[in-house]
Formats: structure tokens, C-alpha cells, sequence
């Protein structure tokens, strides 16, 4: 992976839910998301574990670049619809940044 930074977010979804929030989501925020942060690393459902989960993870080059184009997105006056569309479907959000870790093993591949 070419990013120094990741952020990788989980959305807990009411349950039964899914399926308006993808809607939501693909239609209201995509768009945005795409303008703002460029493609998604990658977007995933969950099926085993906790479930109801959508995960995606979205590459920055650094802290700084991962602030500015969250801000951009933040500032869309667009991004506020989806943040509405999506008030009842979502229980809970967890965000975190990670950074690489060069492994050695791993450059021999």
C-alpha cells in the first residue's frame, strides 16, 4: 500500500437497515466521498462477528492531507443530506487512523 495514512471506519446499521443505508450511502455520499477524498480503499459488509457493520478504509498521504479533504467533505453543503438521510440508521461510527508498518518479511514477496 501506497498511503501513509488510513482511515478506517466502521458504521454499526440498525438492524435490518442495510440495504436503505447502501442506498443512501451509494447515492448521497459517494459522490461526495469521491469528489473530496478520491476512491475508497476498500467498503465492506460484515458477515460474521458483529453484524450489521459496513467497513471502508480511504488512503491519505499524510495527517495533514487526511485533514483537508475531511474538511472539504465536512464542508460540502451536499454532505449534510446524506448526514439526514442517514440520522436513523446509523447506531454508531467508530474511526480510526492507522499508519504502515514495513515489514521485512513482506519485501521478499
Amino acid at each position: 500500500m501506497d498511503k501513509a495514512v488510513v482511515d478506517h471506519r466502521i458504521y454499526t446499521i440498525r438492524p435490518r437497515c442495510m440495504a436503505a443505508f447502501i442506498e443512501a450511502f451509494d447515492q448521497l455520499a459517494m459522490p461526495i466521498l469521491l469528489r473530496h477524498l478520491g476512491a475508497p480503499l476498500a467498503f465492506y459488509t460484515s458477515s460474521i462477528g458483529p453484524l450489521n457493520q459496513v467497513v471502508h478504509l480511504w488512503g491519505y498521504d499524510s495527517l495533514d492531507d487526511f485533514e483537508k479533504r475531511s474538511a472539504a467533505r465536512d464542508a460540502d453543503p451536499d454532505f449534510a443530506a446524506y448526514l439526514h438521510a442517514t440520522r436513523d440508521l446509523v447506531l454508531a461510527q467508530e474511526t480510526r487512523i492507522l499508519r504502515p508498518v514495513s515489514l521485512h518479511s513482506l519485501d521478499r514477496q
